[in-house]
């Protein structure tokens, strides 16, 4: 077992592949039988692309005896949230309406991962519609479990990918996030993940037709891939990274930029807007902190990121106001229970309605984002936690309006950080009470390689959590 592909990098794989050391279908395979033994316990994986991975896994074999160049990701499998398009499959944002919705075409970033050899295993798990919680619970596919405790949370809404990577059945994973999706599940599952700069990847979430979505859709949803290791991250950040004529919005910017002078500054906020953060968060940060410091940057506690209270304020009322036309079909959607957490936050924060209080919410954005870009020119970069708690039960963000608060309140960084549109990369920090802390490390627009390399330094220091084996039996409780 200890010698199992599986349980290796993305980036040993890829040079196991490349190298020919062992084949595509090998490694192809080796997964396959980590997903029939794990996923049972943990529902992760819900569309099973086995013929296809094979397939794809043989035409990399064959190109390798024809003395092809094999990409970075040559043969390395990774899953797919049901909300991303792979060319010939159903999207079905895990609701029965759309079982049958077979994709046309894979989305951009599917595509570039398998432009760098990667191939996709698998369909991941997320809660219904992406809008029923943050619990990765779907109408369609049922509950995914945390490997590390089923009485916790995987986090969501790309809890799948999460789980799949933590538990080796796929190397790498490909979520989005538009409010912490992808770094609140790595930091409850152990695993890293990259939030990118909007306009960083390409990407097509016109997956029910025509229509592109609104304005706060456009500039909030990023796609952005899990791994195990930093370097794994670093892999999947260069394949994903490029224009493409299917996404006006994305930015010929350089993948990694010219170095900073000095020991870079970085900003510590352990408890964001003083809202309060559990003591195992607290630490977590601190720790972090402390390897950033052993490995030479400027560390420095401030008082707070810019303007939060204020950033969530207008982050609830943008995205509700675009949200409330629609609400009334999408509710019909979202299945038994599934509309309480998008109606809980309508009732908090009723959409604007005025034209002229919508121009002024637009135009407080702007004004944010610049506050936010004067901080990040003081310090390059800032620490902070990605959910200020360990994770909590399933469901608590749907039960009632105090749970919807907690959540809400524990993701908010994360909130703002989509709202203003710098990247971050969430890294795990270590154990407390046998669950996985963690925390993320926010960076200057298009700079997600200082995000990279200090995340890095953490991990150099404080170790990798994962792969690991899904602890514990039973139903998941609802």
């Amino acid at each position: 077992m200890q010698d199992a592909l599986w349980r290796r990098s993305a980036a040993a794989q890829a040079a196991a592949v490349r190298r020919g050391e062992v084949s595509a279908v090998e490694l192809v395979e080796s997964h396959l039988e980590r997903i029939a033994e794990v996923n049972p316990r943990v529902n992760a994986v819900t569309q099973l692309l086995a013929g296809r991975a094979r397939e794809a896994a043989r035409r990399t074999d064959a190109g390798r005896a024809e003395g092809k160049v094999l990409g970075p990701l040559a043969g390395v499998p990774f899953t797919v949230k049901e909300s991303t398009p792979i060319g010939g499959v159903p999207t079905t944002f895990g609701v029965r309406r759309f079982a049958d919705l077979v994709a046309a075409d894979d989305a951009p970033p599917v595509a570039r991962l398998r432009a760098a050899g990667a191939i996709p295993i698998g369909h991941s798990n997320m809660p219904t519609l992406i809008l029923a919680g943050m619990h990765t619970r779907s109408e369609l596919f049922g509950d995914t479990a945390n490997p590390w405790d089923r009485a916790r949370t995987p986090g969501g809404t790309s809890g799948g990918d999460a789980v799949a990577v933590a538990t080796g059945m796929a190397a790498l994973g490909l979520g989005n996030d538009s409010g912490g999706s992808v770094r609140i599940p790595a930091q409850f599952c152990g695993v890293t993940a990259l939030k990118p700069t909007p306009g960083r990847f390409p990407a097509d979430h016109r997956v029910l037709g025509p229509d592109d979505p609104g304005p706060a859709t456009q500039m909030l949803v990023t796609d952005g891939p899990l791994a195990r290791t930093v370097a794994d991250l670093r892999l999947a950040y260069e394949a994903l990274a490029g224009t493409d004529p299917r996404d006006p919005r994305t930015v010929p910017a350089p993948a990694h930029g010219a170095p900073l002078p000095g020991p870079v500054k970085v900003a510590v906020v352990a408890d964001p807007g003083g809202h309060g953060v559990h003591p195992a968060i607290a630490a977590a940060v601190r720790s972090a902190a402390e390897a950033l410091r052993d490995a030479g940057y400027d560390v420095r506690e401030v008082a707070d990121v810019p303007r939060l209270d204020e950033t969530l304020e207008a982050y609830n009322r943008i995205t509700v106001t675009e949200f409330a036309p629609n609400w009334p079909v999408v509710r019909t959607l979202l299945g038994d229970g599934g509309h309480r957490y998008i109606a809980m936050a309508m009732e908090r924060t009723p959409p604007v309605t005025d034209v002229d209080q919508l121009m002024k919410l637009m135009g407080a954005w702007m004004n944010i984002r610049r506050s936010w870009a004067e901080f990040l020119d003081a310090y390059p970069l800032a620490l902070g936690p990605s959910f200020t708690e360990p994770p909590v039960e399933p469901g608590l963000e749907s039960r009632d309006r105090a749970g919807r608060d907690r959540v809400a309140s524990g993701m908010r960084l994360c909130t703002a950080t989509s709202f203003v549109g710098v990247p971050a990369v969430a890294v795990p920090t270590g154990l407390s009470d046998g669950l996985p802390c963690g925390v993320q490390i926010i960076g200057r627009a298009f700079r997600e390689d200082l995000c990279l390399e200090a995340a890095q330094a953490v991990e150099d220091r404080l170790g990798v959590l994962t792969p690991v084996d899904p602890r514990g039996s039973g139903t998941i409780g609802r």
